[in-house]
């Protein structure tokens, strides 16, 4: 697939490197000669040095033959802009462009991205889309990651095995016996920088990270199988009143979860403008550095502090400095991948790569087939697919252990008509199924012609 990427930056580099990766045809354009120049040295794409939304740039680039544009500059209006001419004088099908500002997400004005008016096919809100992972985090603990598929009915999760867990040193075919009504299935593991696919013979061990897919009425039980029984935070800190620290404040005042939270902001205009806008939350001005405000804040006594302004190392410290004060949990925001391997030992309990969850959303409208939805994990190494079978579908009318399925693909749930079911060797998928699997990268391909859309079929 021929793509363009408008910008070079954290996001811009992240989605070109996955793409190359794949094969793609990928460009990428940016005002930065020194990004551009990085682009060149280190990835299999060409690089242009130019603004994304003038036409001899993106002719350049080849829009003329490009099947998607992906604008992720850090600008609102360059990206719009990017698409609009892409589609105006290169008629590009699919446009992406990543928006920033939430008065442009507002309900009132969601008919602007349309045909007619602004052509962009998907809008990605990255920190709506961190404020949903923070949410979803907090509504699960003992999960380290936490992703819905079939509209909410199924939930992945990754969880991490401790030496307390009792289902460690156990084949997962007598899990399987053991608890037979149990609705979920051990689909991948990740253990000693390793990551593979799980089997029925396999065995987890302490230390092991384990990516789970379940049933979502059965999530807890799941977590307290793993040994996890951490009950919800009701007194959170907010480290940074940004858009996502206010997304997700806001977003927990609305819900039933009565929770006493508050948010330290740097900036005292934010500060002002966020304690304007929510109801029960306390803000605070000051640094999630400076101890005095953190004990203001009364981080000693919280059960979770959630550090989520733009600076890494005011997120990695501030996390530190609250976890030695008393704070029982921590959740980082991390955007470079060079930090994300040391925080554990730092004793950071959770971590968020906003590029990861934006790259998730591009790679779901870069794979071929009916693929509905896509997370990816570990860098990359694997992903969660959720894809809809079709009559033509090689995967429909013979039970699972018949089917010639890739080696670095397990199946953990399917969705039938409002029901999830737990897929064993002699399930059969039908037509119109949502199978939600764990593939390995080099098993994407194979799950693109599983789920490929046939000549026979129109």
């Amino acid at each position: 697939m021929r793509v363009i990427i408008c910008g070079a930056g954290q996001v811009g580099y992240g989605i070109a490197e996955r793409l190359a990766a794949e094969d793609n045809d990928v460009s990428v354009i940016d005002t930065s000669a020194t990004l551009i120049q990085r682009v060149r040295d280190t990835l299999d794409v060409r690089g242009f040095v130019g603004h994304g939304g003038h036409p001899d740039v993106l002719a350049a680039a080849g829009a003329n033959d490009a099947e998607m544009i992906i604008a992720v500059t850090l600008y609102d209006e360059v990206n719009m802009i990017a698409c609009q001419v892409a589609h105006s004088l290169f008629d590009v099908p699919t446009k992406i462009a990543r928006i920033r500002a939430q008065s442009y997400l507002q309900d009132q004005y969601r008919d602007m991205f349309s045909r007619d008016n602004l052509p962009i096919d998907v809008i990605i809100s990255p920190e709506r889309e961190v404020g949903e992972v923070v949410l979803k985090r907090i509504a699960l603990p003992g999960a380290t990651d936490v992703v819905q598929f079939a509209d909410e009915n199924v939930t992945m999760m990754a969880i991490e095995c401790r030496e307390d867990c009792p289902v460690i040193n156990t084949p997962l075919s007598q899990l399987s016996e053991l608890f037979p009504d149990l609705g979920a299935t051990v689909t991948g593991v990740w253990r000693n920088d390793k990551l593979f696919v799980a089997k029925s013979s396999d065995q987890l061990f302490a230390g092991d990270l384990v990516y789970v897919i379940s049933v979502k009425g059965q999530v807890r039980r799941t977590l307290a199988l793993f040994g996890h029984q951490e009950t919800q935070a009701r007194r959170i800190v907010f480290a940074g009143g940004g858009n996502i620290g206010l997304y997700a404040a806001a977003k927990l005042e609305q819900s039933a979860i009565k929770a006493n939270l508050k948010i330290i902001e740097a900036n005292r205009t934010r500060a002002v403008d966020v304690a304007d806008q929510l109801m029960r939350t306390i803000v605070l001005h000051g640094s999630a550095l400076d101890q005095q405000i953190l004990r203001e804040a009364d981080v000693q006594d919280a059960d979770l502090m959630v550090a989520l302004t733009n600076d890494d190392q005011v997120n990695v410290l501030s996390s530190v400095m609250a976890k030695r004060l008393g704070c029982k949990s921590t959740m980082t925001l991390i955007n470079d991948l060079s930090y994300q391997s040391f925080t554990s030992a730092l004793g950071i309990d959770a971590q968020i790569n906003p590029r990861a969850v934006t790259i998730s959303r591009v790679l779901q409208h870069m794979r071929r087939g009916r693929i509905r939805q896509v997370h990816s994990v570990q860098k990359g190494q694997a992903e969660v697919i959720e894809a809809q079978a079709l009559e033509t579908s090689p995967l429909v009318g013979k039970p699972l252990r018949e089917q010639d399925l890739p080696e670095d693909v397990r199946i953990g749930a399917i969705y039938r008509e409002g029901v999830v079911l737990k897929p064993d060797g002699q399930t059969i998928v039908k037509a119109n199924d949502r199978v939600i699997m764990f593939a390995k990268t080099s098993a994407i391909k194979s799950v693109e012609q599983l789920f490929r859309v046939s000549l026979e079929f129109f």
